[in-house]
């Protein structure tokens, strides 16, 4: 299982990435050592995830994510919110 992730940095900026196993890789953005951009701008905040069922899909989503303005990404992110909310 793959996982799309979303992360707001303590600058308020967003981080989206993939990965099979989310507990190590935010521990990766945390210790300093995942991605370049993370660098120096933690703490982190999960915020958002999606899972597919192999890389490639995720990748497309990923990519298609990255691509959004930043305000479709805060809509997606607070309506996912909103959500989890409404579920419990």
């Amino acid at each position: 299982m793959w996982i799309v992730y979303i992360i707001r940095c303590q600058d308020q900026s967003l981080y989206i990435g993939i990965t099979t196993n989310l507990k190590k890789r935010l521990e990766k953005h945390q210790s300093g050592k995942g991605a370049k951009y993370t660098r120096g701008r933690g703490p982190f905040k999960l915020v958002y995830t999606e899972s597919y069922p192999n890389r490639s899909q995720a990748s497309k989503r990923e990519y298609s994510l990255k691509n959004l303005s930043h305000s479709k990404k805060m809509y997606l992110i607070n309506n996912a919110e909103l959500k989890k909310t409404y579920l419990c």
